[in-house]
């Protein structure tokens, strides 16, 4: 699955084999454990009858069931030639399959599949359509996030900033107000995700690690979560927060360092008024002016956050002042009954269940080329790519630290999970051609046997 052959001195090579061994028993034993304990303790985590996942043990085969089968068969014969199609040709095929693969998932569940979640009591669709003054909405948003308040908010609306709200807003305002409507528009926006992690990577030299993580990007069992979470619009647009950051700190002109800068923090400053967690987007921010040792773009990346911010406070929704609200409103409701001795490591379990069961070989390889000091081009590009992918990881640790994540990581880590599998681009070859037949099983599986909820 690569157009170019694979150099690495035997020694080297045999490091990064059992590095993906280790990895891929590191993964399989977390999910196990992390399914196993509290069924056989009793243990009630309170996360449905399948934890980590949020989710109901329900098999069910659907009209989408042949199309995914069908689509991954052909990720699986097809894969290897198309990752040596042209640049432009590639990415569209990325974007197009990524988004056929989605829908398929999504079909197993029927038409409903598509965003059919998007109607409930807890989400936003309902209250973006009573929506009469933004303006007036802000100003009042933060009165109702406690529990104890008159008339609060539904679960997604108190836990998120408005601008989750806002976006649904303006799809209603274009006539998308629809659960199906919205369900493919979010579908795809969320397509472009791995088109902009792919861009990102080639930004700093490293198209051919692209190609190889083009389908891992593209296939694999996120694509559960994508069709029917808002958080599916969130990754993407932090993924081309991420581009447009990179491409400023990887240009010699200072206007595209300037104007790509500030862009780039528009969107970042957007993701923070997506979600309360999403501000630790800056670790792979850091990464990414620290690999490109570049940081004239940093002062526009901040102006431009502060903007979008500073507008939401201005109108009335001061991000600052809401985050302890949301946090007691947080503790006061399920999550004190969630148990952090099982979620703190058992979030892990849910985000490689999500991210499937190669996002650990690919991790654990690229925890070896970020220390391993070669010399040459190509090791300098390996461990680029390696810390991009554990810049993934480590927004997933931070966010399980602050304890204001326990449980349903598999939706809310999407943001997070096309940079760890970016990591899968680090593995032998031989390694990426299993690999993708397992993501492409796991996830017609899981969806298969699992109702997610999301």
């Amino acid at each position: 699955m690569s157009g170019r052959t694979e150099r690495l001195a035997p020694d080297a090579q045999r490091t990064r084999e059992r590095a993906a061994r280790m990895g891929l028993l590191t993964t399989a034993v977390l999910v196990v454990a992390a399914m196993a304990i509290p069924v056989v303790t009793g243990w009630d985590v309170r996360a449905g009858s399948f934890p980590p996942l949020h989710s109901i043990f329900v098999a069910r085969v659907g009209p989408g069931t042949p199309a995914a089968i069908l689509l991954a068969v052909v990720a699986v014969v097809y894969a290897p030639r198309a990752v040596r199609w042209p640049w432009r040709r590639l990415l569209a095929a990325v974007y197009g399959y990524g988004v056929a693969w989605m829908l398929s998932l999504a079909t197993v569940y029927g038409i409903e599949g598509i965003g059919g979640i998007l109607d409930h009591r807890t989400e936003y669709l309902g209250p973006a359509r009573q929506v009469t003054d933004f303006g007036e909405t802000l100003r009042i948003y933060i009165d109702h996030i406690p529990l104890d308040s008159t008339d609060n908010w539904p679960v997604h609306l108190a836990g998120h900033p408005p601008g989750a709200l806002l976006f649904f807003v303006v799809l209603v305002s274009l006539g998308l107000g629809t659960a199906l409507a919205a369900g493919l528009v979010i579908t795809l926006i969320a397509g472009s995700t791995a088109v902009a992690v792919m861009l990102t990577a080639r930004r700093f030299g490293a198209e051919e690690y692209a190609r190889r993580a083009a389908p891992f990007l593209a296939v694999g069992p996120a694509a559960i979560w994508m069709c029917v979470s808002a958080d599916a619009m969130f990754a993407a647009v932090a993924a081309w927060a991420t581009v447009l950051l990179a491409v400023a700190a990887t240009s010699a002109r200072f206007v595209v360092q300037s104007l790509a800068g500030l862009a780039s923090g528009l969107l970042y400053g957007s993701c923070v008024m997506f979600s309360y967690g999403l501000p630790l987007l800056g670790l792979l921010a850091v990464t990414v002016l620290v690999l490109a040792r570049a940081w004239r773009p940093l002062p526009f990346a901040i102006a431009g956050a502060v903007l979008v911010v500073g507008a939401f406070a201005v109108a009335g929704f001061a991000w600052w002042e809401a985050l302890p609200v949301l946090t007691d409103r947080y503790w006061a409701g399920i999550a004190r009954h969630r148990p952090g001795e099982y979620w703190t490591w058992a979030n892990f379990a849910a985000v490689a269940i999500c991210a499937g069961p190669w996002v650990g070989p690919g991790l654990a390889v690229a925890a070896v080329d970020a220390v391993t000091r070669g010399s040459g081009g190509e090791a300098r590009v390996r461990r680029q790519v390696a810390f991009l992918a554990l810049a993934g990881l480590a927004m997933c640790i931070a966010a399980t630290l602050s304890q204001m994540s326990r449980a349903e990581v598999e939706r809310i880590w999407l943001p997070f999970v096309p940079w760890m599998l970016l990591g899968t681009a680090l593995l032998p070859a031989r390694w990426r051609r299993t690999g993708l037949i397992v993501q492409a099983s796991f996830a017609i599986v899981a969806q298969t046997l699992l109702y997610t909820r999301w």
